[in-house]
């Protein structure tokens, strides 16, 4: 780049106009402030004289300014790191695997492991992932996930396609999502529907969830699979909605939250006895379709859930004995909602297609008339 002072000359199209007006014609990118500046500090000549922005300009003067400047460096993107993982790493994950399709992986998350990476999170289930990639290096995809501290199903999808269809499943309800929980205390009834919406509660930098009525809808069914005495209760819990923390604020809501989870029922979440502190939020089964047919998978509980169970004196077979409550979600009303403002979508696009269609028909007929 040349460090010479730049020289132009007046044309008769710019005579008499403002110099400032003359950068703007054939300067654009030279802002006003700058040519300033310029005029401050004598940079800027008019015939040898100095100029200022205001100053009048005719036919066949010179016009001298700085020699252009440097762009600013701009300060490089730091890359981003990508550790490949360790062989360590690489068995962990695929020790994960449950199922495998033509389709998607169905993974047993272990509890403590995050789905996705965030703030002061390096080690995460997403970051894994690179452990089943196929020969080509394509990685499977998330489609849902799970709370860092829930255990049990996740599928991931092992193509763009596969994981457009599964988030269609889970987004329309067709999946069914089944988990069990330890609560403690015992419900009154046997099983029922929490309808209760949720929303981000204030104070917690989006952490905590809690019920208000101008939130999400939030629905939730719950069946009572064993009990111990008053003291706890083995439950199957099917979220019809899919919010954040949905089950834990839901089961808290009710009055009985999830054994060890602190965040929503405090001290009254933990049981003593040699229960463990862990939460015992287990995603027990996933039944979902699939372009190459239905996928059913059940994964097993992890160590502190199972022997939960068996110091209450509860039969992992009676948890297994329950029947699949399938609720059509044609009947749920988000459902419902989301259909009708698609029909209604649907409608508008063929109407003002029609007025298109009778908008270009005009023409024709009015050079007819002419």
């Amino acid at each position: 780049m040349s460090s010479e002072p730049r020289t132009f000359t007046v044309g008769e199209d710019d005579d008499g106009i403002r110099l400032d007006r003359w950068f703007k014609r054939h300067m654009p990118d030279v802002s006003f402030n700058l040519v300033s500046r310029w005029a401050r500090t004598g940079q800027l000549r008019l015939n040898g004289q100095r100029a200022t922005p205001g100053d009048r300009i005719e036919t066949g003067q010179t016009i001298r300014v700085p020699p252009p400047e440097a762009a600013p460096a701009k300060p490089a993107r730091p890359e981003k790191r990508i550790v490949p993982l360790t062989p360590d790493e690489q068995a962990f994950v695929q020790e994960m695997v449950i199922a495998t399709t033509p389709d998607a992986f169905v993974l047993n998350k272990p509890p403590g492991l995050a789905t996705q990476g965030g703030t002061k999170t390096n080690q995460h289930l997403d970051r894994l992932l690179d452990g089943l990639a196929d020969r080509e290096g394509n990685r499977p995809k998330l489609v849902h996930r799970l709370d860092k501290d829930t255990s049990g199903v996740l599928l991931v999808a092992r193509s763009a396609r596969a994981a457009a269809y599964f988030s269609k499943s889970f987004s329309g309800r067709t999946a069914r999502k089944v988990y069990w929980a330890l609560i403690t205390g015992v419900p009154s009834l046997e099983e029922g529907l929490i309808d209760a919406p949720l929303a981000k509660q204030p104070g917690t930098g989006g952490e905590k969830m809690h019920v208000d009525p101008e939130g999400q809808p939030a629905r939730t069914r719950w069946r009572m699979i064993d009990r111990a005495g008053n003291r706890a209760a083995w439950v199957e819990l099917q979220p019809l909605t899919g919010r954040t923390h949905q089950l834990r604020a839901h089961m808290a809501h009710l009055g009985h939250p999830i054994v060890g989870d602190a965040k929503y029922g405090g001290a009254e979440a933990f049981l003593t006895g040699g229960i463990s502190r862990k939460l015992h939020l287990h995603a027990r089964r996933l039944r979902i379709d699939a372009p190459a047919g239905e996928i059913d998978v059940t994964a097993e509980m992890p160590q502190h859930f199972a022997e939960s169970l068996a110091t209450l004196g509860f039969e992992t077979m009676a948890g297994d004995n329950m029947p699949l409550d399938t609720p059509d979600p044609a009947n749920d009303p988000e459902v419902k909602a989301r259909r009708a403002a698609a029909a209604a979508k649907t409608a508008r696009k063929a109407r003002k297609g029609e007025r298109r269609s009778r908008g270009g028909s005009a023409p024709a007929s009015f050079r007819g008339r002419r």
